[in-house]
């Protein structure tokens, strides 16, 4: 009941600023099942959070349509040497605040995101130092010869430096530690829309900067974005006419929304990898019932709750066909990826897995909890029920654990998990991106494992991510990726699930582009 009023509130509150503005004005109403996390742009390496500080905050470069590369605050660069870029900023450029842009914002922002407790270390991750040459002219000084340098800080937004000293937020949100900052509720970006404000598991506002440097394709003014967890409420909010623009419409609701005159869905392969995670840390695995032992430091194990899912009835009956089983840790789109990687890893067998376990001294299975979030990724509380019943079936007696995203992921940074399900997506469209989170040995004070919550640590795998950040052969480059992914399956490491399919949802008179990384671009939508 208190959900369905703040949903009304909020709703209201968008209405009214609609009636205010003026005849040309174009609201887009959004609604999503999870809120943003924070407004720091280097506090959270988050979707949704990203979807919406990308259209508040820019970076040096940019990705078009189809994801390549293009200018955005830097006109062009230069390779001075393998470990020297130059790069020449855009002149002209103002802060939400008008403050000019300059060299000075580049390299504290940069240097921000490099610095702990700051979660986005993996765009700046191979920058050794920041250095000004001149007001509109910075070097990226590099640890290495890095072949996708610009593909990573396409994550590394830009701050007003000043504008952060005036506010106490030099340093990163340290959202892990459930620190807040100015930042962490306020923001002045140089891009398309400003944040007029965000009330939490409430509305996100924004507003269309009249002074941004560039031009939108679009005729959207302001947008207002409603988090609703309840997917019967989000189906509703669409079909009434309460909201323009569902970015995760129900499975269940979709063949509903299709035979509606008055909605249109689009949808398309995300590059999202949904998997589950073990610990294999610990030595003793807690509430597990297994005095001095951790069953999943056992490949035999793991490789067992890996045969006891059955993908096929997964995709087919939790997923209703939004899903294209997985074998490998990275999506079809992403460079790295092969057929036959993406190959199952050994076929789905309830017995196999059974013997397995017994085969480990397990053969009365053990206790296991499964954490998940029920508010991100289409159906995830869904998927972890299936998988529960799933691997109680061979022995495994799993109990379930749910809550929102913004606990969730708190967990899983914090290590204090047993089991897990979540979902990777690779922003710079690159294997290395999910190796080098993912994979790579915990360290804490660098992007190495930031997201690899059951601390998974292999020196051979470890070696072969060190080399391939900084390999420029590309062929070499090549066969270190698919080494490394197929350990990392050889291995049962991660078990995948599926690659993520999104359907976006929509009012007949919305027009918008369809994004494989899930983030709707205001600035490309026109409402009619």
């Amino acid at each position: 009941m208190t959900h369905r009023k703040t949903f009304r509130l909020a709703l209201l509150a968008g209405t009214a600023l609609l009636a205010l503005g003026s005849a040309q004005a174009a609201t887009l109403r959004w609604a999503g099942a999870n809120d943003i996390l924070t407004v720091d742009p280097h506090a959270q390496n988050h979707q949704t959070t990203h979807a919406f500080l990308q259209q508040v905050y820019e970076s040096l470069v940019r990705y078009d349509e189809k994801f390549q590369i293009e200018p955005a605050l830097a006109t062009k660069w230069e390779q001075i040497s393998p470990t020297q870029v130059r790069f020449t900023l855009r002149q002209g450029v103002k802060f939400h605040d008008g403050a000019p842009f300059t060299a000075d914002d580049v390299v504290f922002s940069l240097t921000r995101a490099m610095t702990p407790p700051s979660n986005m270390q993996s765009a700046t991750q191979s920058i050794k130092e920041v250095k000004k040459v001149d007001d509109h002219t910075v070097d990226l000084i590099l640890k290495g010869p890095n072949p996708i340098l610009l593909r990573e800080i396409t994550e590394a937004r830009i701050m007003n430096k000043a504008w952060a000293e005036k506010n106490n937020s030099v340093k990163s949100q340290d959202y892990g530690g459930k620190e807040e900052n100015y930042a962490s509720r306020n923001a002045n970006g140089t891009g398309p829309f400003k944040l007029v404000g965000w009330q939490p598991d409430v509305k996100v506002q924004l507003t269309k900067n009249p002074d941004w440097w560039d031009k939108p394709r679009g005729n959207v003014d302001e947008v207002v974005f409603t988090p609703i967890k309840s997917a019967a409420t989000r189906t509703a909010a669409l079909i009434s006419g309460q909201v323009d623009f569902v970015v995760d419409p129900p499975p269940q609701d979709l063949a509903r929304m299709k035979s509606n005159p008055d909605i249109k869905l689009i949808e398309g392969a995300e590059n999202r990898t949904i998997y589950l995670g073990l610990d294999q840390f610990r030595d003793e695995l807690p509430g597990a019932g297994t005095p001095g032992k951790n069953p999943l430091k056992d490949k035999r194990v793991r490789q067992a709750l890996y045969q006891a899912i059955d993908s096929a009835g997964l995709h087919k009956n939790t997923m209703r066909g939004l899903s294209v089983p997985a074998g490998a840790m990275v999506a079809p789109m992403v460079h790295g990826w092969t057929k036959q990687l993406d190959e199952r890893a050994a076929k789905y067998d309830v017995e196999a897995a059974k013997k397995l376990l017994a085969d480990a001294g397990y053969p009365n299975g053990f206790a296991l909890k499964l954490e998940c979030p029920n508010d991100r990724y289409v159906n995830d509380e869904a998927i972890c029920q299936a998988v529960t019943a799933m691997w109680t079936r061979i022995g495994v007696k799993t109990s379930l654990s749910a809550a929102p995203m913004a606990q969730f992921v708190t967990r899983v940074m914090n290590n204090d998990v047993n089991a897990y399900l979540f979902g990777w997506g690779v922003a710079t469209f690159d294997a290395l991106y999910t190796l080098d989170s993912l994979m790579a040995t915990k360290q804490g004070k660098t992007a190495a494992g930031v997201y690899n919550g059951g601390r998974i640590s292999d020196p051979k795998l470890d070696a072969m991510i060190q080399q391939i950040k900084t390999e420029m052969d590309q062929p070499k480059r090549d066969a270190l990726l698919h080494d490394a992914l197929k350990l990392t399956k050889d291995e049962y490491y991660y078990l995948p699930l599926h690659h993520q399919i999104r359907p976006w949802a929509m009012r007949k008179g919305v027009d918008t582009v369809h994004r494989a990384d899930d983030r709707p671009m205001p600035i490309w939508t026109t409402i009619k």
